[in-house]
């Protein structure tokens, strides 16, 4: 009986640590995703402002330097602003190795809806004219909701500018009851923005982040000319 009780009593702290550890791994699985889909929204709308300016700089270098001058001014705000959120969502990651304080690593602060007047800025660097409206009675909203609603927004943005020809962008931010819509709009050709990738690019990153607040996601060509992106964000069940 003794040997039973011991030879039980092993078992099921066994059994509890590694299922433990195996939820360690899934947590440590599901950040490392999410870290990947940030970093990528960040290069990826980045990346295309400096490749516009980049190239109009190089056009005009010689005939008028002023405005390559601008350009490369441009360029420079932008990788700044690029690399402040980098280091802070590797910062995220060495929070994580052992020896490691959060003084060390601070954080950028997370971007959301007061960020983006800003992200309109550098879609326009991009070529792309935007617009935002806000409807509705603009209210604290969480982190999460924010984040979302901002990486969309640029995800939207750095598709417009990458892959509809699209010269003007309307995004509309509807604070309603009990939930809250992003749509943005252009007068592209009203293809595809992007092609079927992997998981968390384009679409369907934007997606997975509506997935992440149970919302509700639709993307494709408007019926009169160009392309809408709408994300329904709910606001009283929100995960974050």
């Amino acid at each position: 009986m003794m040997v039973v009780i011991a030879w039980s009593i092993g078992y099921l702290v066994r059994q509890r640590r590694i299922t433990a550890a195996q939820q360690r791994e899934r947590v440590a699985a599901e950040e490392r995703l999410r870290i990947a889909r940030e970093m990528h929204d960040v290069l990826a709308h980045s990346m295309s402002v400096i490749a516009v300016q980049a190239s109009f700089g190089h056009y005009v270098i010689g005939s008028r330097p002023d405005d390559a001058a601008t350009a490369l001014g441009v360029i420079e705000t932008t990788s700044r602003e690029a690399l402040a959120e980098m280091r802070g969502l590797l910062g995220v990651l060495r929070q994580r190795e052992p020896g490691t304080s959060a003084s060390e690593t601070p954080l950028a602060p997370v971007p959301g809806l007061a960020d983006l007047d800003r992200l309109l800025a550098g879609s326009a660097h991009a070529g792309v004219d935007a617009a935002l409206e806000v409807k509705g009675r603009p209210r604290k909203l969480p982190p999460g909701i924010e984040l979302s609603t901002y990486r969309i927004v640029q995800e939207a943005l750095t598709n417009v500018a990458k892959h509809s020809a699209a010269t003007h962008c309307r995004i509309v931010v509807d604070h309603r009851h009990d939930e809250l819509l992003v749509e943005v709009t252009d007068d592209g050709a009203g293809v595809p923005a992007e092609p079927r990738t992997p998981a968390g690019h384009g679409l369907i990153g934007m997606r997975e982040r509506v997935d992440l607040h149970r919302g509700r996601f639709a993307a494709g060509p408007r019926p009169g000319g160009g392309f809408r992106v709408t994300a329904h964000l709910p606001l009283a069940d929100d995960p974050r």
